[in-house]
């Protein structure tokens, strides 16, 4: 049991990371998840993540969500860590509303009044200690404001539907607020739409939120309630030996669902966003990202010989994905 109020930290690491399987096996040799390979140094995408998180938040209030065909990956990430965050195993990827959901009644059971940031695990970021500072700051925002969940947005470079768009309105504490409510918000809106959005002053959602556990746990239940009350039924076996076989019921007839489509952009009246403060941010969703990133920061890694010698293809490619290197958010 930690403090009441305290802060904890959600690291998504469930993804198989379709987009980036391809560059992963040339350089790698390997098809493994993005998130456990060294793209861009000597640690891995989840691991450098968890380093982010730790500026600002122990590993003891930290939740790595993972599914069980991920659980090889994980053991070899955390051998020999002193103080290794808990990690939480879905029984199967049923999409990243259960993802968010699933660790956010097990904080809700432990911690009620919590404020939790969830973090994929597939970012990188310069000026991290700017970033968690902020993110501390928006957290402590919502001790005035628990109704809302806020979402971190960043200013586009490119007319993408890739991600999802936020049309930001008033600061909700006034002029120097910093968080401000969301007029709208739409998950990977179609093309016309994002050249309105781009025109407009929307900005990026970078799929990093903070939000009252409490919060989280309401709008899941009123979005999704099916799932919500399959993964509620869990609470009564937490911490016992029935506790495994009652997260397999749950999962096992759970239809998947979308956090950002299916709870975010249903309940708009009840976001809030932030812009993201001085630092460069990146989504490695894409081998174009990736290399773009690479490119940046003048690093070559070995593995690049590998990739140079046939193109980099994009797995399921957007329509609306530039045929040029995406640029960096950078302010």
């Amino acid at each position: 049991m930690t403090d009441r109020g305290s802060l904890w930290a959600v690291v998504l690491s469930g993804g198989g990371g379709g987009r980036l399987r391809h560059l992963v096996q040339q350089a790698f040799g390997e098809a493994r998840p993005k998130q456990y390979v060294k793209l861009l140094g000597p640690h891995s995408l989840l691991r450098q993540t968890l380093d982010r998180v730790a500026l600002r938040i122990s590993p003891s209030r930290t939740v790595v969500v993972t599914v069980r065909s991920h659980t090889g990956y994980i053991a070899g990430e955390f051998t020999g860590q002193a103080e290794p965050p808990y990690v939480l195993v879905q029984p199967a990827d049923r999409g990243t509303a259960a993802g968010v959901l699933y660790p956010a009644h097990w904080i809700s059971w432990r911690n009620p009044e919590a404020t939790v940031a969830i973090f994929p695990s597939d970012h990188f970021v310069l000026g991290e200690a700017t970033f968690m500072a902020h993110v501390a700051e928006v957290a402590r925002s919502l001790d005035r404001h628990p109704d809302r969940v806020v979402l971190l947005g960043a200013p586009p470079t490119s007319p993408e539907n890739d991600y999802g768009w936020i049309e930001p309105g008033s600061p909700i504490d006034g002029h120097d607020g910093v968080v401000s409510a969301v007029r709208q918000f739409w998950e990977r809106p179609p093309e016309a739409q994002v050249q309105m959005c781009l025109a407009s002053g929307c900005l990026w959602n970078t799929a990093i939120v903070v939000a009252k556990v409490a919060t989280l746990v309401e709008l899941g239940s009123h979005a999704i309630p099916k799932m919500s009350e399959r993964l509620a039924r869990i609470e009564r076996f937490v911490d016992h030996d029935e506790e495994p076989a009652a997260v397999h019921q749950a999962y096992a007839l759970m239809t998947r669902a979308s956090f950002a489509r299916d709870v975010l952009e249903a309940q708009p009246e009840r976001l809030g966003v932030s812009r993201l403060p001085r630092v460069t941010w990146y989504d490695l969703s894409t081998p174009r990202r990736v290399l773009d990133v690479l490119a940046r920061m003048r690093v070559r890694p070995a593995w690049a010989d590998l990739v140079d010698k046939s193109p980099v293809r994009e797995a399921a490619p957007s329509a609306a994905v530039a045929p040029a290197i995406q640029p960096a958010v950078s302010l």
